[in-house]
């Protein structure tokens, strides 16, 4: 086969691929986005605003600061505030806090730090459970990884 008619080939079945690609297969991935089919209703809407006033969230915050006090070494004393400074409800009982701990090492000054804390409540729409830790998974924290 000459270079020249390669050159057609080349160039006509690449036009064909994309012509099939954008009339074909995206009408069909935007449909299967746009359906039930990976949505997950679990009945606790997502709040991207700052919701630190609400029950779950100060269940979160204390789940948190639980994880926090028994995951440091013995030699290091922690005083939590009393509020979170920030916290979020991400829907499907997860949440993002936001809270200052004041930390006192045994040998050296106290100083506060911020931390995040992802959290997922496990037993979804029974808030019974909520003040035992064993419902809770901590999913991350930040801002106390020098500790």
């Amino acid at each position: 086969m000459k270079t020249k008619y390669k050159i057609v080939l080349f160039v006509v079945s690449l036009t064909g691929l994309i012509v099939l690609q954008a009339k074909v297969i995206l009408p069909i991935v935007y449909d299967v986005i746009a359906s039930d089919l990976f949505l997950e209703d679990s009945g606790d809407d997502a709040n991207y605003y700052n919701t630190a006033a609400t029950d779950m969230t100060g269940y979160a915050f204390d789940q948190c600061n639980f994880y926090i006090a028994n995951d440091l070494d013995s030699d290091i004393v922690v005083s939590f505030t009393s509020q979170p400074v920030n916290a979020w409800n991400l829907g499907n009982f997860q949440y993002v806090i936001n809270a200052d701990i004041d930390i006192m090492p045994e040998n050296a000054a106290a100083f506060t730090r911020r931390y995040v804390c992802r959290i997922k409540y496990d037993n979804g729409n029974d808030p019974s459970g909520a003040a035992n830790s064993d419902n809770w998974s901590i999913d991350g924290i930040s801002g106390l990884d020098d500790l």
